[in-house]
């Protein structure tokens, strides 16, 4: 019973997902054409004008264009008209969590109520609610005005750098905490402040200018309203992050019945992402790692650069915040969402940190992932980053939302090293994502040589995101030409003429240590330590 229960649940989260998606590409050939005409295009309509509200549709209208008008009718899910650009969006309903999250221009109302993270991490525009909204209003905002009549849940503002939120209602426990700039006018009842944050009176000329900004003079805030902002007396306390205390170094490996290769031997090294057959456009990692560059603007080489070593950069792709090429993977964090519409649709792929990211329920990371998906291009791959020491949820996460690679952290504060990790994604691949299209993924916090590469792929992670050694754009297509050549030379090797030859069974334990806590066999032992026999 439970599974014929559990299995109509899926088919109605799926049957939402792809509305949602539906809707999202009939609306995308005629926004510009709608703007140009200066008309409003309805959601929750017949073409006669008959209401249909709609039920649960999430991750409608991202990235809306600057002189877009949409009006939508119904009760709608999460990530609702996020990283805007300039449109008018209008709800006549409510919505769910992450309402004009990222926003960078957008005019928004809500007629009803909001759920939380409502403008989350907005920089600029207006987003006016109309019957309260839950926690975490406002939070991590940079810019722009929300404005909120009725009862807010608890965090208000947290962690906003600047901005403007208004609220016309009761706020709920821990309101500002973390802010660092911008104000939070509350007219209501508000509970103490938490530490850094200070409360006091609003002066005339801010209730004036306020009131400005607002636009209505039906409702208007009072001059007996009060005003939070962060306290400059009190500096924000950071808990220094624990790294790991390892690397790769205490791993060897060792060739297996296969005889050791010609030097001419040419090695395949390749690893692909996303391959679905005619579902995805797969991206091909020429070495199967992933490089972490923050602006990929500085991976360009100067003209007169050698073909070949042009050829090594250019068709390797990155992982970076902006300016992605077409090949490279465009992170999406919580610094940079309200920047992403400018640039997503030029990357290959998509990279969702949730190390970054607000926690998610499921239909909250479905509502991300049709909005980011719907402005990307759906066929593209997309992978979710979470720490080691969730590695579990990491993979369950990737497995039900059909994510093409699911990346582990080292670096996450648990200190979990490296070797050590090894057995905790096995197990977790093992448990997950077998059988799933799902691809396992490690992201270290170190640049990495051939050896590293080699290691890792023998155990089954399929890309190896990583840190780079240098910025310069020759420098580094120097870096990855010889991570090629030292790799091809690794595999000639052990035998083989391919990386997905490789295996467990090339892999050594160096020392007693890393045994331990790797569960690879012991070099000379020749197997586990006894304690990995155990049940």
């Amino acid at each position: 019973m439970f599974k014929i229960l559990r299995h109509r649940l899926m088919a109605d989260v799926l049957d939402i997902v792809e509305r949602s998606f539906s809707i999202n590409s009939k609306l995308g050939s005629r926004l510009e054409a709608a703007a140009e005409q200066n008309a409003i295009l309805r959601i929750g309509w017949t073409n006669a004008g008959e209401p249909v509200p709609k039920n649960g549709e999430l991750g409608l209208c991202p990235g809306l264009p600057k002189g877009s008008k949409l009006r939508a009718l119904g009760t709608l899910g999460s990530w609702i008209a996020a990283f805007g650009m300039g449109g008018t969006f209008t709800i006549q309903g409510d919505s769910g969590s992450f309402l004009g999250a990222g926003n960078n221009g957008n005019i928004i109302t809500c007629e009803r109520n909001s759920g939380n993270y409502a403008g989350f991490g907005m920089m600029s525009g207006h987003i006016s609610i109309l019957d309260g909204a839950g926690n975490d209003a406002g939070a991590c905002m940079a810019g722009g005005l929300l404005s909120i009549r009725g009862n807010t849940g608890s965090r208000v503002g947290g962690g906003m750098t600047g901005g403007l939120i208004v609220i016309d209602g009761d706020v709920g426990s821990d309101p500002g905490a973390g802010m660092t700039g911008g104000r939070i006018i509350i007219n209501g009842r508000c509970p103490n402040p938490p530490e850094g944050v200070a409360l006091r009176p609003l002066t005339a000329a801010e209730q004036k200018d306020i009131n400005k900004q607002l636009g209505d003079k039906s409702h208007e805030i009072p001059k007996d309203a009060i005003c939070l902002e962060a306290n400059d007396l009190v500096t924000n306390q950071f808990r220094e992050n624990i790294v790991s205390s390892g690397d790769l170094s205490g791993i060897g490996l060792v060739p297996g019945e296969e005889g050791r290769k010609m030097h001419y031997v040419t090695c395949d090294t390749v690893a692909l992402i996303g391959e679905r057959g005619d579902e995805n456009t797969p991206i091909a990692l020429p070495l199967p790692m992933i490089p972490f560059i923050d602006d990929a603007k500085e991976l360009k080489l100067p003209k007169d650069t050698d073909v070949e070593l042009s050829n090594c950069l250019n068709k390797q792709p990155f992982m970076t915040r902006s300016n992605p090429r077409n090949n490279d993977f465009l992170v999406v964090d919580t610094g940079n969402l309200s920047d992403i519409s400018k640039s997503i649709s030029q990357s290959g792929g998509l990279i969702l940190d949730f190390t970054s990211l607000p926690s998610m329920d499921s239909e909250e990371i479905d509502g991300l992932l049709v909005a980011l998906r719907s402005m990307a291009g759906k066929q593209k791959p997309y992978a979710i980053i979470e720490g080691i020491g969730r590695i579990n949820a990491l993979h369950t996460q990737a497995s039900y939302h059909n994510v093409d690679l699911a990346i582990c952290k080292i670096e996450d504060s648990t200190g979990i090293s490296e070797a050590a990790s090894l057995p905790l994604i096995g197990r977790s691949n093992k448990a997950n994502l077998e059988g799933t299209d799902t691809d396992s993924g490690i992201m270290l916090g170190f640049s990495v040589d051939a050896q590293d590469l080699a290691i890792l792929t023998a155990t089954g992670i399929k890309a190896i995101c990583c840190e780079i050694p240098m910025v310069d754009a020759t420098d580094l297509a120097l870096w990855i030409q010889g991570l090629y050549r030292n790799l091809s030379d690794i595999l000639r090797e052990l035998g083989l003429e391919s990386i997905d030859g490789l295996n467990r069974q090339h892999l050594r334990a160096l020392d007693h240590e890393t045994a331990a806590v790797s569960g690879l066999r012991l070099a000379g032992y020749e197997r586990p330590l006894p304690h990995w026999f155990a049940r």
